[in-house]
């Protein structure tokens, strides 16, 4: 998730990180010691991180006497903790390169981008440009690209500001072809890389062409 926690003020990182070192949640009195502010404070960035998916009321310990509100991350919320992906991804694509070379790295890459494509229902590919770059905006920004649709003279485009894979394809350029292929099969477009921030872009920017995705029949 993009920034992840950096999005937050300080009061909110610690509030949300003493929820995640409490798997059965807390209640707002332990928040307001353990954060050292009031318990209006503590309620109003809540009701906050609840609004926004982060947070959630959890089941109530029992303790014999009233039930006490108590909250605990969702996991949406614990997805704002980094995860070390990178560095697991690097290690198995050398491997890869070593075991099967480039050329059958970059073909399992594609095999992958259509995978993932296939999970998710498929754009119309008759809803005219416009309607695709929008559509593979909101897949793309949905894994995390923060990805927007662009128009480009007569073209429509999708660009990216946030390459997912930005260390992973500084040192394996053919990572790129999992997106490549993943917009492909999600659009039943060819899809044109026209810049890239691995290679000295300001986005990652892909043109919507007219002709059928590779591997596609034709329709019409």
């Amino acid at each position: 998730m993009a920034m992840g926690l950096a999005r937050f003020g300080d009061t909110q990182q610690r509030l949300l990180r003493q929820l995640l070192f409490n798997a059965g949640g807390c209640a707002v009195e332990e928040l307001c010691e353990r954060l050292h502010v009031s318990h209006n404070a503590v309620r109003q960035h809540l009701t906050a991180l609840t609004g926004r998916g982060y947070v959630e009321r959890v089941q109530s310990r029992p303790t014999g006497g009233r039930p006490q509100a108590r909250f605990g991350l969702t996991p949406e919320g614990r997805e704002l903790f980094p995860r070390n992906y990178g560095a697991i991804a690097a290690a198995l694509l050398s491997q890869l390169h070593a075991r099967m070379g480039e050329e059958d790295v970059g073909a399992l890459l594609q095999e992958l981008g259509a995978t993932v494509a296939a999970t998710q229902p498929l754009l119309d590919a008759d809803a005219g440009s416009e309607a695709l770059a929008r559509g593979l905006a909101q897949r793309l920004d949905a894994l995390g690209y923060e990805a927007v649709p662009a128009r480009h003279g007569e073209d429509w485009q999708v660009e990216a500001f946030n390459c997912v894979f930005h260390a992973l394809a500084r040192q394996h350029p053919e990572v790129c072809k999992f997106d490549l292929a993943y917009m492909e099969a999600a659009s039943g477009r060819r899809i044109h890389h026209m810049e890239c921030i691995v290679r000295g872009g300001h986005v990652c920017r892909f043109k919507l062409g007219p002709e059928p995705a590779r591997g596609a029949t034709p329709t019409g």
